[in-house]
């Protein structure tokens, strides 16, 4: 292999990042947007869809309008669950209040290994996770990716 190859594919699985699908998510307990905790766990049996976003993240802001659609098409089938990133938690309420999020909030805290054990990279970053706890889908970035994704896992399930 020469090494033109050897890069690409090094590229390939930097890209890919070290979650691949049909791992088991990691768990975590963080506070909900009232104070309370809220696991990853307390979600078995239902599909969840972790958001990794920040109210300073113009594609994530962007991408809001989509994510409502979807929860209203979806919202008896799956949970969201806003992860906020770098805000403060001012910041944070303020934007969830601001934009009329009707999911789930948790604050991921700066020294919180979730971004670490989820492998977040960039924003927003989506992760569709099975009723079983199996990661089924990583999504970097706004995209109809993600979207047409969903449509077609409730389709087939």
């Amino acid at each position: 292999m020469n090494q033109f190859r050897i890069r690409m594919f090094a590229v390939i699985l930097t890209l890919c990042g070290a979650m691949s699908s049909f791992a088991q998510a990691s768990d975590f307990t963080l506070n909900d947007i009232n104070g309370q905790s809220l696991s990853l766990s307390s979600m078995r049996g239902k599909v969840v869809v972790l958001d990794f976003w920040g109210s300073w993240c113009i594609w994530c802001i962007r991408g809001i309008p989509d994510m409502k659609k979807y929860y209203e098409k979806y919202k008896n089938k799956l949970e969201i669950i806003g992860m906020d990133c770098g805000d403060s938690d001012e910041k944070w309420k303020a934007a969830v209040k601001k934009y009329e999020l009707p999911w789930k909030h948790v604050y991921v805290p700066k020294n919180s290994k979730v971004l670490d054990n989820y492998k977040i990279e960039g924003f927003p970053t989506k992760i569709v996770i099975a009723p079983d706890g199996t990661v089924l889908k990583k999504v970097v970035g706004e995209s109809p990716d993600f979207y047409e994704y969903l449509d077609q896992y409730f389709i087939s399930h």
